[in-house]
Parts: structure tokens; sequence; C-alpha cells
């Protein structure tokens, strides 16, 4: 834009008397560049201040703005703006602001002057302070709200400059100074100057680019490239960690992480994982300190290897389990001394789950009963039980004697290495031999007391109550010797005794406490199962507020059914519940895994055809003792030819997700007092699945062992039936060769098989095609008798050749 293309604005008389002013505005466009060819136009408007006085002639003449004065105070321009014209119409706040504008500049000026710094960016910047303090108090504002007297308030908009950069003095303008070569930064803004002469923006160095510039060269004059002092870090390494993160760690370059690794002859990528022991290596090159830390401690916060306080520990309840063959009264004598019956809850008469009671006796003590199930199926059931227990009662019917599971439950008190108090049930019975137990025991290390040994056997009737309270003081005897006592007052840890999956509850966790104490709200993790702890229930439905060691209770609030047999634990909080299950899963996963995986010998048998022909069954019980005890059962009947192959066990109801991996495998499901639910039995019936409904375990393993002895292959019987002697053979040409046969012995019978012998050696094995007498066909020749025999296949018969007949039998086999 040029001074030709812009509109000037003149001065003009519009009526006698009267001094008016056009807009002294001047307009035009400008064309923008910006970085990247970018360009706008913009359009710019500039307002010039213009002031007038009477001439000497008499006329209005325009004055002419002159620059600002050197040097200032706050008094010769306190005096200035009383002077000046525009000043007069400015309120008095106003004009107490601009006068305290003005001492703060003066007060700037005497301290830069007296302390001059050698800076030159403060110097500069002081400067600039009082400039703009001095332009504020030259430049008048136009005063708000109010009009100029004598002027219309267009015109007196006129009179206040807009453009602070146009008025402000030459002096305060270029004070900051550059160095060579240097030019200034632009500050963004677009003037009339820069427009009408048409200067194009370059891009300029930043001042960070300027500092760093600066920085560098102060160092130079010091001396030289000052080295950083090297931080040593405590570097964490996990049992397998990437070259990538190694370095992060180290706070280091990756590629000098690859140039050590390249000289101990690895060649890796930033991506690559490497061992611990390698790691190790590397920091110890770079100088760091290194912690080895594996996936594992997680599990440090459970472990516990102080040794207890003797001050802080506290008697606690002996924890007694009731073990021993199936139907000798178990259950029954617990509930003599419970008052209850439970017995007769259970199916079939027998103990199919872990109980665990507690029982208040008539001098305030308490006692711990764990009723463990007698059926053979439930081994892993007893052997839990053992190891959690503290005394053993061995229950043996006095009429039946010592049976299986009976030798199984002391062989599992002997390995648990605790005390043997043997209950010899069933003594009000007709046929009770109680010396003939006694002296069965004595072959198996335990010897009664009144044969001069240490075992406690208490003659006692479930039924009758007979001899019920020297039982229980035999049971606290033996707690008294063996001095239980546990600390209440720390972190409560304990064993799962059973889970199962409620409908309404959810997970149900029978748990027995063995030290501190359990209180609701606590965060428990027990095996890879995890939760807050919502309630807990005694065995008889109440509802407690804490659990004391030795107290056997029910608890919700996990997030799934733990094992039987898990220890459990309080920690401090979920983030590390969450941390211990998530771990404890993922090495279950990794052991199921490497379970599975098919070794050589097994693939060279399966390209044999060699393998054995497995059984597919889906398991769902009520509890998790039942799961255990029905997989362990059924693992029993697997051999080299038939194998049960468990693909999914769990607690709770037979859902969807169980009836479709059942179809696609085509397994048995197993439902062991359990139901399927109605959407999974409308499913099951639609694609025909078999789910078999059981509540007593020795029907589940009679079932599946017979569907595993039809899978196996029939034995072959041969069966002898007769001899018959060639007298003489006929050529037919319609029939072939056939043998006029003398029956020597036996009887033969059409479709048999055949040998034929000659000089006692068997030439041919195969099927008997014809049997005749005279011309007609006959089932059977009986000895004496003459017939005509034809072979299939087979011709090559002589006169003199024996004929060996037999029927192959096929014989089904079990397992």
């Amino acid at each position: 834009m040029t001074d030709d293309t812009m509109k000037k604005d003149t001065l003009k008389v519009a009526n006698p008397g009267r001094l008016q002013l056009t807009k002294t505005v001047e307009s035009g466009k400008v064309k923008q560049q910006f970085t990247h060819g970018r360009s706008k136009s913009v359009t710019v408007e500039v307002r010039k201040t213009r002031t007038f006085a009477q001439g000497a002639t008499g006329g209005m003449v325009e004055v002419k703005p002159q620059g600002a004065p050197t040097g200032f105070n706050a008094a010769s321009l306190q005096s200035s703006m009383q002077d000046d014209e525009s000043m007069r119409h400015l309120t008095p706040e106003e004009k107490q602001a601009r006068l305290k504008a003005l001492k703060i500049a003066e007060e700037e000026m005497k301290r830069v002057t007296e302390n001059p710094s050698p800076k030159e960016e403060r110097k500069a910047k002081s400067e600039s302070v009082v400039d703009e303090a001095a332009a504020l108090a030259a430049v008048p504002l136009p005063e708000s709200g109010k009009k100029q007297t004598g002027m219309p308030p267009a015109k007196a908009k006129a009179h206040h400059p807009v453009d602070e950069e146009a008025e402000r003095p030459e002096k305060t303008k270029g004070k900051l100074k550059l160095r060579v070569g240097e030019e200034r930064r632009s500050s963004g803004k677009i003037t009339v100057q820069n427009a009408l002469s048409n200067i194009e923006e370059q891009r300029m160095r930043s001042m960070a680019s300027i500092r760093r510039a600066r920085e560098k060269a102060i160092k130079k004059a010091q001396g030289g490239h000052v080295e950083a002092e090297k931080v040593i870090r405590d570097v964490v390494i996990p049992e397998a960690i990437t070259v990538q993160e190694l370095a992060n760690r180290m706070a280091a370059r990756t590629v000098d992480v690859i140039k050590v690794l390249m000289k101990l002859g690895m060649m890796v990528t930033a991506t690559q994982s490497i061992d611990a022991d390698t790691a190790e290596l590397v920091v110890s090159e770079f100088g760091h300190k290194f912690k080895r830390v594996t996936e594992g401690d997680v599990e440090n916060v459970l472990k516990d290897d102080e040794q207890e306080d003797a001050a802080l520990l506290k008697p606690r309840p002996p924890v007694v389990t009731v073990m021993g063959h199936v139907d000798h009264g178990k259950t029954s004598l617990l509930d003599a001394l419970r008052k209850t019956d439970v017995a007769a809850k259970e199916a079939g008469g027998i103990t199919q789950h872990i109980g665990a009671y507690q029982v208040s006796l008539k001098d305030g003590q308490k006692v711990t009963f764990l009723d463990t199930p007698g059926h053979e199926a439930f081994t892993a059931m007893r052997a839990r039980g053992a190891k959690i227990t503290d005394i053993v009662v061995l229950v043996v019917a006095a009429d039946d004697g010592i049976m299986e599971q009976t030798k199984e439950a002391i062989n599992h008190a002997k390995a648990a290495e605790v005390p043997i108090v043997v209950a010899v049930n069933k003594i009000d019975k007709p046929g009770a031999d109680a010396t003939r137990i006694k002296n069965d025991l004595m072959q198996y290390g335990l010897v009664p007391e009144e044969f001069g040994g240490d075992t406690m056997v208490v003659e006692v009737s479930a039924k009758t109550g007979q001899n019920l309270d020297k039982l229980v003081e035999g049971i606290l005897v033996q707690a008294e010797v063996l001095e239980l006592k546990a600390n209440p007052d720390r972190v409560a840890a304990g064993v799962v005794v059973e889970a199962q999956l409620d409908p309404g509850k959810g997970v149900v966790t029978t748990i027995l406490v063995q030290k501190g104490t359990l209180r609701a709200g606590d965060m428990v993790v027990a095996g890879a199962a995890y939760g807050r702890v919502r309630t807990l229930v005694d065995d008889k439905g109440q509802t407690l507020k804490e659990a004391l060691p030795g107290t056997p209770v029910v608890i919700l609030g996990l997030s799934q059914a733990p094992e039987a047999g898990d220890v459990f634990s309080v920690v401090e909080n979920e983030k590390t519940a969450r941390g211990i299950a998530e771990y404890r899963e993922r090495r279950i996963r990794e052991q199921q895994v490497v379970a599975q995986t098919r070794t050589m010998e097994s693939l060279f048998g399966s390209a044999a055809g060699t393998n054995a022909k497995e059984l597919p069954v889906i398991i769902k019980a009520d509890v998790q003792g039942s799961v255990e005890a029905i997989a362990g059962s059924l693992a029993k009947y697997s051999g080299d030819e038939v194998a049960v192959k468990v693909l999914h066990s769990g607690v709770g109801g037979i859902n969807e997700s169980d009836v479709t991996l059942a179809k696609s495998t085509g397994a048995m499901i197993i439902a062991f007092n359990v139901r399927a639910a109605p959407k999974a039995k409308e499913l099951a019936a639609r694609d025909k699945v078999n789910i078999r409904y059981y509540s007593i375990i020795y029907e589940v393993v009679d079932d599946v062992k017979a569907a595993l002895s039809g899978m196996l292959s029939p034995t072959l019987k041969e069966n002898f039936l007769g001899y018959a002697e060639i007298r003489e053979v006929f050529n037919i040409s319609k029939a072939g060769k056939v043998a006029g046969c003398m029956v020597t012995e036996g009887i033969i019978k059409r479709g048999c098989k055949v040998r034929l012998l000659r000089d006692n050696v068997v030439i041919h094995e195969g099927t008997l095609k014809t049997l005749k007498r005279f011309k007609d066909e006959v089932k059977e020749v009986k000895s004496g008798l003459e017939c005509g025999m034809a072979f299939e296949n087979y011709e090559d018969i002589r006169q003199g050749d024996q004929i060996e007949c037999f029927e192959v039998e096929q014989v089904a086999r079990t397992v």
C-alpha cells in the first residue's frame, strides 16, 4: 500500500463560527506472509492524532508532536500532566493511578542507576519499564462514560492515540542489544511502517537457542566440556527383561546396551528378551547396582518366619479329625456328640463331604471336629484332614473289624505324626467283639493302653451314647499333653476345608482358622481366589463378628471357589491379593500346559494307532472335594487301552458353556448333587448331550467303569467242535472240488472255521462254505456220519487230509 492509494482527510469549515474535523482514518489491505508459502490478506486501519492551536494570525494551525525528553521525574511529569489539555478530562482516580506508575518508574530508575547490573538483559528490561511508564504518562487515555466538552464524541475519540508504538519516544526504541549479524525477533504485530514498506518477516533464532549458545560459550570459557556426575542406580532385574526396558531402568541409551551385549557375544535387538544373569552382567558393566527379583516374590508378604512371642500365645480348641471305614458310624458318633443328625441328610447314608463342627462341652471347653468320608474315593479328603488336625479319632465298627479304609486312615495319621484315639463303635450290637479289634490294631503298630501300649482305645456306642464322655475326656487329655496355643492378636491364616458355589450366595467357603483372628471385611487370598470377607457364619448358622484360632467358619465373598486344602491368608489390601492370585493362576495354567504336552513316545504311538481310547467327561459337583474325589477315582481305571479324560471340572450347576463343550467333544457330563440350568437343559436335549445325575459316588464309579469296559476290544475265544477225515475228493464243474468226509470226532457245523491239516501240519485256515449230506444242505453233522464239505477260496485238498472245525466266540472284557 502506498501514499497515492490512501485517502487523505482535510480540515474543513462546515458552518460559520464552528470548527469541525472529518475522520482521520487511513485504511488499506496488506498481504501477510507466513511460513511454508502461506499468505493472508489483512485490512489495516491507522488512526492519527492531530493537535491544533491558534496561530499568530488568529487561525488554527496543526501542532507537530515533539520527541520525549531525555530524562524525567515525577514532579516534572506531574506538572506536564496538569498543563496538558487532554489530562484535564481524566477522573481523579485515573490521575492517581498515573502518578503511582510514575513514582514506581522513578524508583526503578534510581535503583538501576545506583546498582548497575552487568547483564544486558536486566538493563534492557529496566530501561523498557521506564520507557513504557514515560510513554504511558505522556499519552492521554479516553475518559470512559463521559463526553468531552465542546467536542462531539467521534472527534474526542480521534484525539486519543491507538498505536502506542508510533507515539513512543524514539529513545525507547531499540534498547535490546543484539549480537553481530542477528536481527530483532518479530513481535508478532503488523505495523503500518512494515505494511507500507512491504517488509517480509523472516524466521529468527529462538530465545532457547540463544540461551543454549550462551551456556555453551560460558562452558568453553571455563575450560572446555564439563562431564556430568554419574548417578549410580539400583536396577531391579526380573527373570526375563527386554533390552530396551533394561536400558530405560539404567537411564542409558539402548544402543550402548546392545554394544555391551555384542561384546558378550550376543547379537540381539532392542525388543528381544535376555535372561536375568545376562542382565546382571550388563548392569555391572554400566556401574549400577542390581537387585534380582522373581515373579514369585509377590508371595513374600505371606511368609511367616517370625517366632511367636510366648507371652502372646493363648490356648486354643483342639482340632480333631474323625476317620475310618465307610459305614462304621463316624458321622453318627459325631452327631451324638453334637446332639444333631447329619448322617440322615447324606445321600445313601454315607458322608461325602468334609464337615467342620465345634462342640461346646459342659465345662466351657470347645473341641473342633472334622468329619471325613470313609469311601475309598475320598482318599485326598482323608489325607487333607490328617494334615490339618491335632488329634485323629479312628472309628472301627466292633462287628466289622479293620477294613481297607481303616488301614489307609492309620497310614495317614502316622504320616501326619498326630496322636490316635481309637473309638470302637457299635459295641451295643450283637456279635460285637472289641477284644478282636484290639488284637488286630496291634498288627498296625497301635498297642492299646491295657496291653501296655500308648494308644487310647474307648468302647462307645453312637446309638445309645455309651462311654461318649470317656471319649471326650480322652481327647481333652491328649490336647492337654500337646499344649495347643496360638496368637489371636495377629493377621489370620488357616486352611480351606471345603468350597462350593451357591446360586444365591455365590462362593461359599468353609475354612479353619489356625492363627490370628479373622474378621468381617478382611481381604483374604486363598489359592487362586481372593476377595473381601462379607460375612462369617458358624456351623450352627449364626453370624459371627470374628473367628478365633481353632474355629471353623463359613465365609462369603471370594472371587472363585478355591481348591480344598489351599492355605488362606489375610493381606493388607486388594492390590496385593489380586497380584498373588493372578500369579498363582498363571502358575496353575503353566502346570496344566506342561502336563498336556505330548511326549515323543505318545506321538509315535498316535502315528502307529496304539494310543488308548479316551472317554471324555465333564465333572460338575456341589463342592470342590467331591470334584477332586470323582476325578481321582476315575483316573484309577485308566489303562493302556482305555482312559478317562476329564475335559473340565468345576463347582456349581451345569451351564450352557458346559453343554457346548460336551457337544463339540462328545463328552459325557457327570452332575454330582447339582442340576442343569433351564437353558442348558434345553440345549442338551436339542443337541442330544448325555447328562447323568448322581448323588452317591460309587454309582458314578460303576457307570464310568461300565462305559470303559464297553470301549475295550472283546477277547476272542476259540471253541473246538470236531474232526473230519477226507475219504474222497470230487471235482464238480459248477461247485469246484468237494471233499467227501467222515466225521471222526465231535460235530461239524455249517459256516464254522476250519483248518486243513496235512501230515499234522496246518496248511490252510478258512471258513467252511458248504456242508451237505447226500444232496441236501444241513446245519450240522455229528460224529460217525458222512458228509460233503467245500472251502471258501481254497481247493487244494487231498485224500487223507484232516479237517479241524472250531468256532470263535467274542468275550466282553471289563476294566
